[in-house]
């Protein structure tokens, strides 16, 4: 069922998708281009281990695809699912009145919307940018301000729930931007997402994927080491995480993700931690954590100490591994 169909029709079938503060439909601020029947051509730039099965997601949803990645191998696979590829973002924007990007930092961000061969050297005027990448809020609100001068409008619109999540497009997104514009921007992300959340003005869906992922780093750690020290204590594991999530101990990272090798089928730590979410990723969403926390005098101890556990593991050779290899890291500390 395409997105078009879910959205207006989504009360009356009681469908399982759940889209958050969805404005009136009929919202005056709602151009031609952005009308919910339009199957134009939607761009896509960032063809990594996210951004490529929501991009296949749009595909399914009958949307044509216009994509660009700085890897060919990366572009020729979407070309052969149906895609136009190109070899610069400012390609896309020339073809394309709504483009989304997936990327790793905030530089490349800046690189793929200002750079030479960068979206706003040819955006054309009206285009709609939705930018899904976990980067710095003030770095979302700087291409928000370099897009409006352009005559183009910007969108933050980052995204929860892993590769898993991507492919399945059960993805969490958080949007910010100008809420006459979050409607347009719904019509895609309900392709890709179950949940699409309406956090407020430019750089506030960062600042809520931020405080996302400091929590999801701490859990984390404090999983792994409850694993850990019930192991030493002669529990078998899947016992332990059976108890822990039946009673108050319970959370995302014990009973969707656990970090223990043989507790649970389809994560990375029955993989040797391969795929997933990388340790670099974890990392630098902390840095940012702490950036923001530093700008804002905001006391984070917890966020702090998870910050400096996973820049010691990008160092200590688990930089490639998904995050929740900070069990295996903790054994090896111990020497086990």
């Amino acid at each position: 069922i395409y997105c078009l169909f879910h959205i207006k029709n989504c009360k009356l079938f009681k469908c399982n998708q759940n889209v958050a503060n969805c404005p009136a439909p009929s919202s005056p601020h709602l151009g031609p281009s952005r009308s919910m029947a339009s199957k134009t051509p939607v761009g896509f730039i960032g063809l990594g281990n996210m951004g490529r099965p929501m991009a296949k997601n749009l595909l399914r949803n009958g949307y044509p695809v216009i994509a660009t990645d700085v890897f060919p191998e990366s572009r020729k696979e979407l070309q052969d699912l149906g895609a136009q590829v190109f070899d610069t973002p400012a390609d896309v924007a020339e073809k394309a009145d709504r483009i989304l990007t997936m990327l790793p930092s905030s530089p490349n961000v800046i690189e793929v919307y200002t750079g030479a061969n960068g979206i706003l050297k040819k955006v054309k005027k009206g285009t709609l940018l939705i930018d899904s990448s976990t980067i710095d809020p003030a770095v979302s609100r700087e291409m928000a301000v370099a897009a409006e001068k352009m005559g183009a409008v910007f969108m933050d619109a980052p995204v929860s729930g892993g590769v898993g999540a991507a492919s399945l497009a059960k993805l969490t997104f958080m949007v910010g931007g100008p809420k006459e514009e979050y409607q347009a921007a719904q019509e895609l992300l309900t392709c890709m997402g179950a949940n699409v959340v309406y956090c407020g003005a430019v750089g506030t869906g960062q600042a809520a994927k931020i405080c996302n992922n400091m929590l999801l780093a701490i859990g984390m750690i404090g999983t792994a080491e409850t694993m850990n020290l019930g192991i030493r204590l002669g529990l078998d594991p899947k016992l332990l995480a059976q108890i822990l999530n039946m009673s108050s101990g319970r959370c995302w990272s014990s009973d969707s993700y656990n970090p223990v090798p043989g507790v649970m089928e389809g994560v990375p730590s029955g993989n040797n931690y391969q795929g997933g979410f990388g340790t670099t990723l974890m990392a630098k969403d902390l840095g940012l954590a702490q950036s923001t926390a530093t700008n804002t005098k905001t006391p984070v101890p917890l966020g702090s100490l998870a910050h400096q556990i996973y820049r010691v593991m990008c160092a200590r050779g688990y930089a490639n591994k998904d995050f929740s290899s900070v069990f295996q890291f903790l054994r090896e500390e111990e020497g086990q």
